[in-house]
C-alpha cells in the first residue's frame, strides 16, 4: 500500500515519552531525584490501569513530558509496566485530519478512538503492530498522536506554516 503524497496534518514535535515500571517511585528516583524533572501532575485511571506521574522538561511549548507509570494492578492489561518504554507522543497540528488521512491510507490505531488524554489534550494510539486490514502499525512501539494546543501550533508550526518543527 502507498500512501497519498499530500497530508491534511502535520507533526510538529515530541510532546511525551511514557515510562512504566512496577514502581514509579523507582523511576522517579532517577527522572526526578538525579535527572531533575519536575513533577507536574498525577493521572490515575482504572479503565487505562495505570497510576502516573507527569514530568516535565523545557518551558511552554517546548515542554517535553516524561510520564513515570505504573500499573494499578500488575495482573491486568493494559500492563503499563511491561515495556518499559511504554509509548511515544507526538504533537499534531489537525488530530481528527490526521487520524482520517492515516486510517484511510493503512494506519492501524489502537482501540479508544480520539479522547482526552492524561495532560487534558485529546489523544489517540497508532497500535504497536499492523494488521491484515491495516498494514502500517507502530513496529513494536506504541504511538501517541496528541492535539497540539494554540501555543503549541504558534511555537511549532500550525497547519499550512511551513516552519520546522
Amino acid at each position: 500500500m502507498t500512501t497519498s503524497p499530500t497530508k491534511p496534518y502535520r507533526i510538529l514535535g515530541l510532546q511525551q515519552i511514557a515510562i512504566g515500571g512496577p514502581d514509579k517511585a523507582a523511576l522517579r528516583r532517577l527522572w526526578v531525584d538525579v535527572l531533575g524533572l519536575q513533577v507536574v501532575g498525577h493521572f490515575v485511571s482504572e479503565a487505562e490501569n495505570v497510576d502516573e506521574d507527569i514530568c516535565a522538561i523545557g518551558e511552554g511549548p517546548r515542554r517535553i513530558e516524561v510520564d513515570l507509570m505504573q500499573p494499578l494492578d500488575p495482573g491486568r492489561k493494559p500492563a503499563v509496566h511491561a515495556t518499559p518504554l511504554n509509548h511515544v507522543g507526538l504533537w499534531v497540528d489537525d488530530l481528527p485530519k490526521a487520524v482520517e488521512w492515516m486510517s484511510a491510507n493503512g494506519v492501524r490505531f489502537a482501540p479508544g478512538g480520539i479522547r482526552k488524554g492524561a495532560a487534558g489534550h485529546d489523544i489517540c494510539f497508532i497500535h504497536p503492530t499492523s494488521s491484515g486490514e491495516f498494514p502500517i502499525g507502530g513496529e513494536g512501539v506504541l504511538i501517541e498522536l496528541v492535539q497540539a494546543p494554540a501555543e503549541v501550533l504558534a511555537a511549532l508550526g500550525g497547519p499550512g506554516d511551513s516552519g520546522s518543527a
